[in-house]
């Protein structure tokens, strides 16, 4: 009976998230540098809008408000995901060194491939995607105890000094680059969504699409999980396997997220906390509404970040932080 009202609740919750992000949506269909009326919005959705609000709206606005929803999904799942494993509250793929590593592989794309765009861009999840794994596998290595296995008590200590290491190596390489590839990746890696195309939308969906439903499915080890190692070997849960398999999982979600809108913070974090206030801390509930929230809180975070500041817009990273640092440490006030 109890499990069916959480279900229910959490069915609840989703749907209002849904809608929030549909009148976000349509708002941010509706501003930017230039108006279009909310009946002109509708009108060019549905094949009636003139030439110029076509281009307006599938060209440059849907593109990015999509890769905005898929991205949000992606970090919020994997923060809900990451903190699972760990079975630490504070853990955020940017915490843990994952988006330093993914950033780390877009600026080795950007060396080679010298764009961000075109068909290149398929390959660009496959570059953020390695650099993270390798950030993770150095984490990993680093974390392993040879009788305890993965300590996740030292994830986070040692994910803090992984990524200040990627850091400073990305930045060197991105001092390399000529002024014009320096100054769009630089803006990409801060946050900025601006100049998305469907291109990014092909590359960055697959990856959303494959892995949110995959890490869905381990929600009963990660529940396992949070009880303690030693509990969920004795519910016939394979710790070590389930662990790196799931945290293959945020990796991929995380660095794919990355590819396309950059190193975001605090979403992954955020997220899960939020959603495991409103629905509870089973993650067969609260998982998917991380990524809800996530979705919300992206979305919403561009939508201001380019209509309230306009004529010069800020990247959503930057409103993202200015949300997510104050309650980063709320929260580690409350933990002492």
């Amino acid at each position: 009976m109890k499990t069916d009202l959480r279900s229910t609740k959490t069915i609840s919750v989703a749907l209002v998230l849904i809608i929030i992000n549909i009148i976000v949506i349509i708002i941010s269909l509706n501003t930017g540098s230039l108006r279009i009326a909310p009946t002109e919005v509708l009108q060019t959705l549905f094949g009636f809008g003139d030439y110029k609000n076509t281009l307006v709206l599938f060209e440059y606005r849907l593109p990015r408000i999509i890769i905005t929803i898929l991205a949000g999904i992606g970090l919020g799942v994997s923060g809900a995901i990451l903190q699972g494993v760990s079975r630490n509250p504070l853990a955020d793929p940017g915490i843990l060194g994952l988006h330093a590593g993914a950033s780390f592989g877009l600026i080795l794309f950007v060396t080679y491939f010298h764009s961000l765009n075109d068909k290149a861009a398929l390959l660009i999840p496959l570059f953020t995607f390695s650099g993270g794994l390798l950030a993770a596998v150095i984490i990993i290595l680093l974390t392993y105890d040879r009788y305890k296995g993965i300590l996740p008590i030292r994830l986070i200590l040692v994910g803090i000094a992984i990524s200040a290491c990627f850091n400073a190596i990305t930045l060197f390489l991105s001092l390399r680059l000529d002024e014009d590839t320096y100054t769009f990746a630089s803006r990409w890696l801060v946050g900025n969504v601006w100049g998305r195309d469907w291109i990014h939308v092909i590359a960055l969906l697959p990856w959303i699409v494959t892995l949110t439903p995959l890490g869905w499915l381990q929600a009963r080890k990660l529940d396992a999980l949070s009880l303690g190692d030693n509990t969920a070997v004795g519910l016939g849960v394979s710790v070590l396997r389930s662990r790196l398999y799931m945290l293959a999982i945020a990796v991929a979600l995380s660095s794919a997220s990355v590819a396309m809108v950059g190193g975001i913070g605090f979403i992954g974090f955020v997220a899960p906390h939020l959603a495991r206030r409103l629905v509870g801390p089973r993650h067969q509930h609260f998982l998917p509404v991380a990524g809800l929230l996530g979705m919300v809180i992206l979305v919403l975070s561009d939508t201001v970040g380019r209509s309230i500041f306009q004529p010069n817009p800020i990247p959503a990273g930057i409103v993202v932080a200015a949300i997510g640092g104050p309650y980063f440490l709320y929260l580690l006030t409350k933990t002492k």
